[in-house]
């Protein structure tokens, strides 16, 4: 009876971790979606987590973060100090603008091992933040491995509006990708209805084109998955996968 009961215990975990597995997404979250006059300083929070459930996991210093305007790209990487987010290992910055502008703020994390699904995440993760009423080049791609091009502008919505993204891999249209998506519950505010609801997933068109309605204000993570072409050691040595994912966050806001 006790092997029995360690057999389905060890059996419920296995699940538990399958289950988290499935809902990374590289976290890049600003304190404010819109930067005013009166505000000139914007504080990044970086993390590696499950943004729904709010579980959070360490993530090693990123490999880059850098900001890119009008097609200048700054390197931020040196701003970052280290932090707890979800009780976990994570990263900040802060960072002060001083022109009107959009600004796209990008991390490349280090790679995380995932045992539980045998490959390497690397998450291109990135967020578009407007200065004091500009609002032109928010549709631009930055040149990153994958990326999400926003079609809709991802600043200025109101919860209920329909976000409108591209995948984008190698610079080309990914054809049916896989999209998932997770709404930041930050404060632990609601209840999924079931597992199926904390992660949801959409299916890009053959132009990588696809679309979701966001029902809550907050910050919304869209993540499309790919395979990179190259394999990364694992902790033992051995050559394993790489999940590649183009990660976005953009903010709905509430109507007042």
């Amino acid at each position: 009876m006790k092997l029995l009961f360690i057999s389905l215990l060890s059996f419920f975990l296995l699940l538990t971790n399958v289950h988290l597995s499935m809902a990374h997404f590289g976290m890049l979250i600003p304190d404010e979606p819109v930067i005013s006059s009166d505000n000139r300083t914007v504080q990044l929070d970086l993390s590696f987590s499950h943004p729904f459930e709010g579980l959070g996991m360490d993530m090693l210093r990123p490999a880059q973060f850098y900001v890119v305007k009008d097609d200048t790209k700054t390197d931020l990487l040196h701003s970052l100090r280290e932090t707890k987010i979800m009780g976990h290992k994570s990263w900040r910055s802060d960072f002060t603008i001083k022109r009107p502008g959009v600004y796209h703020f990008v991390m490349e994390p280090t790679p995380y091992w995932e045992p539980t699904e045998d490959l390497s995440i690397i998450h291109y993760t990135k967020v578009i933040i407007p200065a004091f009423g500009s609002d032109y080049g928010w549709d631009k791609a930055v040149g990153l491995v994958t990326e999400i091009v926003p079609l809709l502008r991802p600043f200025g919505n109101y919860a209920g509006n329909t976000f409108v993204g591209k995948v984008l891999v190698d610079g080309k249209a990914m054809a049916g990708a896989e999209v998932e998506v997770e709404l930041y519950n930050q404060g632990q505010k609601f209840t999924a209805a079931s597992d199926y609801h904390i992660t949801q997933v959409i299916k890009a068109d053959s132009n990588g084109i696809f679309t979701f309605s966001c029902p809550q204000p907050g910050w919304w993570g869209f993540a499309a998955l790919s395979e990179a072409d190259y394999t990364l050691k694992n902790p033992q040595g051995e050559e394993k996968g790489v999940e590649l994912g183009a990660v976005l966050w953009i903010y709905m806001d509430p109507y007042q």
